[in-house]
């Protein structure tokens, strides 16, 4: 690559300060500008920047003056923001013509997810959610021997994810229902219930689904049965508060194999027949970046692609529809 990408931030806050460290230091990446209602948080990371000699960029209040003024001075775009905001967001971005890495979860309804590849259809942009899952080896790994027929045809999936989540981010944007999209289960959970949507390869048929927000104004605690359209069986829980950590497990059960992997793609344990492979472990991933770019050159598949983000809209949508009728299994139809 002869020429840095021109790289457009939206949503300064920690999570891309955290990247900003290593993507400044990327020989492919120019951070060219960046907006955020926050000065501070646009001081942050202009002073990432700065530390590592890297230009200033320019900074904007509001990310819709930053497309109009330096559309034509950007490649890429990574968004950043409140679960809410995602979708008006990236929209825009998909209609200025710029490829776009978008933070977990793509958006929080059907609705948006299909605006937004309306969008991305018509401007024929390339947009990935930067699930750490979704851009692990082990999960890609895992789905191509499960597409190519090693493991047999799929059973049945047991997913659980816990993390100290009520008490860690009480009083946080992400316990905020009108900006959040929802508690635990769309925050942690929504990285189990990615990878459960891209390793099963299939739209989910029917759902029922219990939530406990625990005193808080999300849910905190989700409990999920469900069919998925293949005819595997699914259970997914979702506990939001215990002791300190932050674990997942996740279980897809085969004709010819079990396979155990956690959500983020971190470890996995495969036994097929009567022969177990030796655990493996990767390096949850530093620096998605590097892998936006590979899929933005086509040296990866898009597991973060639209389609997948309208799979996962889907079943949020149903689980939600379902908690608010005290489990009626709600059928989910693909229009």
């Amino acid at each position: 690559m002869s020429e840095k990408l021109r790289l457009g931030v939206i949503g300064a806050g920690l999570k891309a300060a955290e990247y900003a460290e290593s993507w400044v230091k990327m020989p492919e990446i120019e951070f060219a500008a960046l907006a955020d209602t926050t000065a501070a948080s646009r001081q942050r990371l202009i002073d990432v920047c700065l530390a590592a000699g890297a230009p200033e960029p320019k900074s904007f209040e509001d990310y819709r003056q930053m497309l109009a003024e330096c559309r034509g001075e950007l490649d890429i775009v990574y968004v950043s923001t409140p679960h809410a905001f995602h979708a008006e967001q990236a929209t825009a971005v998909a209609e200025a013509g710029l490829d776009l890495f978008l933070e977990k979860p793509m958006v929080t309804t059907v609705a948006e997810a299909e605006r937004l590849i309306a969008a991305q259809k018509k401007s024929g942009v390339t947009i990935v959610t930067a699930f750490q899952g979704g851009l692990s080896p082990l999960v890609f790994d895992t789905r191509r021997r499960a597409l190519a027929g090693e493991f047999g045809e799929l059973i049945a999936i047991s997913g659980m994810i816990w993390e100290s989540w009520s008490s860690n981010y009480d009083g946080h944007w992400k316990q905020q229902p009108d900006i959040s999209g929802g508690g635990f289960m769309f925050d942690t959970g929504a990285h189990m219930m990615n990878t459960v949507c891209l390793l099963a390869n299939s739209d989910f048929d029917s759902v029922s689904a219990y939530m406990n927000n625990h005193g808080r104004q999300v849910d905190i605690a989700t409990a999920v049965s469900a069919r998925l359209k293949n005819g595997a069986l699914a259970t997914l829980t979702a506990a939001g508060e215990g002791p300190p950590g932050c674990a997942s497990y996740i279980t897809f059960f085969y004709s010819k194999a079990i396979v155990r992997i956690d959500a983020w793609g971190g470890w996995r344990e495969i036994r097929i027949g009567r022969t177990a492979e030796p655990r493996e472990e990767a390096e949850i991933l530093g620096n998605p970046m590097k892998n936006f770019l590979a899929i933005r050159e086509g040296k990866m598949e898009n597991s973060g692609s639209v389609e997948m983000g309208l799979r996962f809209a889907r079943l949020w949508d149903a689980i939600k529809e379902s908690a608010a009728a005290d489990g009626a299994s709600v059928r989910i139809v693909a229009q």
